[in-house]
């Protein structure tokens, strides 16, 4: 056990877990909902810290990050637990883990030092703290992100966005990029898909933004619950207020866990969330989980030229140096080597 960061205590026993937006009351002996933070006796106790359930080298591209040293490898580590409950979970088997297995909590022990060790020992450039929720092991991603700076590696979270302000100001000094989810734009999608709100959700984006992290926005298009053009036009009209820049991912669903009753998402679906994101003035848009025909590529929003070419998660070839473009010389927004 380790005492968590980002919590009131109460006179009553009672603690006000302020790491998400939930900011869930807690009774003595009782866990929050992301079932991985416990109140002990009015003290807060994350019961995840260094319990790593999934641990491998990715392609930055897979996170995805399109615009953060593209090409690079990522060192990608994630616990059990999740303060979302979404019906559509591509990872269910561990984010929803201690809610099957009566609150089981399972995984290697890991320290942030050994952990840093592997990922400079394997050639990454970053660790990307991903696969469930990184807010609800916070403390351990804090720890170890304070060590890989220290020893020149980057953090990224991959992310639902549930962050509060709090939490925010805990991470963010050494946090240097994060993909967060836009799921929908409607509060009824949020409630009845994830057990969440969407309000939280557009706040982080706008406050990693202004803090200067490296922002990324995926959404899973799902068919008959958010493809319509309107809710599109609304999450890249969001997104453009922001910062046009901020590149947009649309893609793929497929049936799992609890949301077995729709097929995959058309391509079709895919090329017309680009056309949408283009129209309202995002600069960079790209159709996800169909490769070979979604367009993954990075291209100079000035003239057009061809600056990152991708396959899937790969980069076949880097058009441009340090994010400048080969033909017209506009810079491409990102982070670059």
């Amino acid at each position: 056990m380790y005492e968590a960061q980002c919590y009131e205590k109460r006179p009553d026993t009672k603690v006000r877990c302020t790491l998400c937006a939930h900011r869930c009351s807690i009774a003595n002996n009782q866990r929050g909902l992301c079932g991985v933070r416990e109140n002990r006796d009015g003290t807060l106790f994350s019961l995840n810290y260094g319990k790593i359930i999934a641990e491998q080298v990715d392609p930055i591209e897979k996170k995805p990050l399109f615009h953060f040293f593209p090409g690079s490898k990522a060192y990608s580590v994630g616990t059990v637990g999740c303060n979302f409950h979404c019906r559509h979970c591509q990872n269910a088997d561990i984010s929803q883990y201690p809610q099957e297995h009566h609150g089981a909590i399972v995984g290697k022990t890991r320290t942030p030092r050994e952990l840093v060790a592997r990922a400079l020992e394997t050639g990454c450039k970053s660790i990307a703290y991903t696969y469930n929720e990184p807010t609800v092991f916070m403390e351990f991603a804090h720890d170890t992100a304070l060590l890989a700076k220290e020893n020149g590696l980057k953090n990224v979270f991959v992310s639902n966005g549930y962050l509060t302000p709090e939490a925010m100001d805990f991470i963010c000094p050494h946090l240097d990029a994060i993909n967060i989810d836009i799921k929908a734009f409607s509060d009824i999608f949020y409630r009845d898909i994830c057990q969440a709100r969407l309000a939280p959700v557009l706040q982080s984006v706008q406050i990693m933004h202004d803090r200067g992290v490296w922002v990324e926005v995926t959404t899973l298009v799902i068919p008959g619950l958010n493809d319509s053009d309107e809710e599109l036009q609304k999450i890249a009209d969001f997104i453009a207020s922001v910062d046009p820049e901020i590149p947009w991912h649309v893609t793929q669903f497929y049936p799992t866990y609890l949301m077995t009753d729709r097929g995959r998402t058309p391509a079709a679906t895919l090329h017309r969330a680009r056309s949408i994101g283009k129209e309202r003035g995002l600069a960079h848009v790209y159709e996800g989980n169909i490769p070979g025909t979604g367009d993954e590529n990075t291209y100079c929003p000035t003239c057009g030229a061809l600056c990152i070419e991708r396959n899937g998660f790969h980069v076949v070839s880097q058009n441009m140096t340090e994010g400048i473009c080969p033909l017209c010389e506009q810079t491409i927004r990102g982070v670059y080597a």
